[in-house]
C-alpha cells in the first residue's frame, strides 16, 4: 500500500504524555499513528523535526467578510490568516452584507468560498432557518444587542420560536447575550453627556447586561431541548449562571475570547479603538474569574471572534463611531502557547478548548481528533520559539492588533489541511479554492 503522505518524527499528546510517532495520511484521512518503520510507504514525507503535532484548531466564531464587505477582509485573506495562525476550520457568522439569511444569500457565500479558501469553513445562517440547515448551516446566530433583520429580540415568544425551529432541526444556537434596552438607555444617557471615552463605552456595556440576557435565554429553553452556545462571555456574573444550567441538565455550553482573558481596561482606555470590541474587555478582576472559569471547564471552548474593520473604521475619534472587532486569528494560538509554558494551561486543556470540544459542540464529524479514520487537519507548533506579534505582518488585511508588540513563545509553523500542507513557517503554500465548504449539499 502507498499512501499520500507520511509526517515524520512527530510528537503528539496521547492520555495526557508526549509521545514520538509518524503519521500516515491517505485521501485526507489519518490512516495509521505508530513509528515509522511499521506505516505503509508514501508518496511525500514531512518531516516535522520533533515538533509537537495537535489536532487541526477550531474557530468557532469568525467574521470573514467578504461580498460587500471585502474591503475589511475576503475568504482568501481570512483563510490565509487561520492558516498561519494555526486553524484548520473556521465558522464564519451571518452578519454578512448581504446578511446571510436565506438559501440564496447562502449558496452565494459557498459559491464565493468555494473559489477563495484554503481551510475548512463552515457558515452560521440568520433567521429564518429552513432551507439553510439542508445546505450546511453549522449554526443559527441570534444577536440579542444588534439584531439581525426585523427580530423582534425583546419579545420572549419570537425568541422561543427561533429556538424551537432550530432544535427541531438539529442546529445549535449561538447567542450574543447583552440585554439590548440595558445597553441602549445607558449609551444615550451617555451621549447626552458628551462622553465619548472609552470609560463611557465600557460603562454602557455593563456585566449587568450581559448577566440578564443569559438568565432570559437560559429560563426560555428550559421549555425546549435546544442546543445553545453562548458567544464570547465577558462577565465573570454571567460564569455561575451557566455552571448551573450545566449542573441543571441543560444543554449549555460557552466560549471566550483571547482578548477578553489577556487585555484589561487599561489597555481600552490606552489603545482607544484598536480594542473597542462587543462585548467589552473588562477590568484585570474579571479577567482572572474567566481564566478560572476556563480552568474549571465552565467556559468551554476559546474562540478569537475575528473580526477585522479598516483602519479608519477603528481610530476615529468619537469612541461611539468606532466599529467594534478585534482581528485574532493570528494572535490566538500564540497567546494561549505562551500560557502552556508558563503552566497557566496545561496542552490536555489547550486541545480540548481549541479542537475537541469545538468539534463536538458543532458536530463536525472527523475533526478535532488525531487518531485512525480522522480528517488529516493538523496544526504543528514550535513550543519554544519565542517572537513578538507584529501586526503588520498579519495575513489578514487588519493589520493591527491590541497585542501587536507583545512577546509570545510559542508558534504554529506548519498547517495541514486534510492532509495538504497549507502553511509552512508563516507563507501559505495552498492555492485559493483548496479548502472546504463544510456539510454544502450544493454544488
Amino acid at each position: 500500500m502507498l499512501v499520500d503522505l507520511n509526517v515524520t518524527e512527530a510528537k503528539i499528546l496521547a492520555d495526557d504524555d508526549v509521545i514520538e510517532c509518524a503519521i500516515a495520511v491517505d485521501e485526507g484521512k489519518i490512516v495509521k499513528i505508530g513509528k515509522l518503520a511499521n506505516l505503509p510507504k508514501a508518496s511525500t514525507t514531512t518531516n516535522v523535526k520533533g515538533n509537537l503535532v495537535l489536532p487541526g484548531l477550531i474557530d468557532a466564531h469568525v467574521h470573514l467578510r467578504d461580498l460587500e464587505l471585502s474591503y475589511k477582509e475576503d475568504f482568501t485573506s481570512g483563510t490565509y490568516a487561520a492558516a498561519a495562525g494555526g486553524f484548520t476550520t473556521v465558522l464564519d457568522m451571518p452578519n454578512t452584507k448581504p446578511l446571510t439569511n436565506n438559501p440564496e444569500r447562502l449558496k452565494e457565500k459557498i459559491r464565493t468560498a468555494q473559489s477563495k479558501v484554503v481551510v475548512n469553513i463552515g457558515f452560521y445562517g440568520a433567521l429564518p432557518i429552513g432551507e439553510m440547515a439542508r445546505l450546511g448551516m453549522v449554526g443559527l446566530k441570534l444577536n440579542l444587542l444588534n439584531p439581525f433583520a426585523e427580530l423582534d429580540v425583546e419579545d420572549d415568544d419570537t425568541l422561543l420560536k427561533a429556538l424551537k425551529q432550530a432544535s427541531e432541526l438539529g442546529i445549535v444556537t449561538a447567542i450574543h447575550a447583552e440585554d439590548r434596552l440595558t445597553v441602549m438607555k445607558l449609551e444615550e444617557d451617555l451621549r447626552k453627556t458628551g462622553k465619548d471615552t472609552p470609560a463611557a463605552y465600557l460603562a454602557a456595556h455593563t456585566p449587568k447586561a450581559e448577566t440578564t440576557a443569559v438568565e432570559r435565554i437560559l429560563e426560555l429553553i428550559k421549555k425546549t431541548r435546544v442546543q445553545v452556545h453562548f458567544s464570547h462571555i465577558s462577565a465573570a456574573e454571567s460564569l455561575p449562571l451557566i455552571a448551573k444550567a450545566k449542573q441543571e441538565g441543560l444543554a449549555v455550553t460557552c466560549e471566550a475570547t483571547p482578548h477578553h482573558l489577556f487585555l484589561t481596561e487599561a489597555e481600552l482606555t490606552h489603545l482607544r479603538g484598536i480594542a473597542v470590541t462587543d462585548p467589552p474587555i473588562r477590568n484585570r478582576s474579571n479577567a482572572t474569574k474567566l481564566w478560572d472559569g476556563l480552568e474549571k471547564r465552565i467556559i468551554d471552548i476559546m474562540a478569537s471572534d475575528h473580526a477585522p474593520h479598516s483602519l479608519e473604521e477603528k481610530t476615529r475619534a468619537n469612541i461611539w463611531e468606532v466599529m467594534p472587532g478585534i482581528p485574532g486569528l493570528e494572535t490566538t494560538l500564540p497567546l494561549l502557547l505562551t500560557q502552556v509554558n508558563q503552566g497557566v494551561l496545561s496542552l490536555h486543556r489547550l486541545i480540548e478548548i481549541l479542537s475537541e470540544k469545538p468539534a463536538n459542540i458543532f458536530r463536525l464529524r472527523g475533526k478535532g481528533l488525531i487518531e485512525s479514520g480522522a480528517d488529516a487537519d493538523l496544526t504543528v507548533v514550535d513550543l519554544k520559539l519565542k517572537f513578538k506579534i507584529d501586526a503588520s505582518k498579519f495575513h489578514s488585511k487588519a493589520k493591527y492588533s491590541p497585542f501587536d508588540g507583545w512577546q509570545v513563545t510559542g508558534k504554529p509553523v506548519k498547517t495541514f489541511v486534510t492532509g495538504q500542507l497549507t502553511m509552512e513557517n508563516g507563507e501559505i503554500l495552498a492555492k485559493p479554492g483548496s479548502g472546504y465548504v463544510l456539510g454544502a449539499e450544493y454544488p
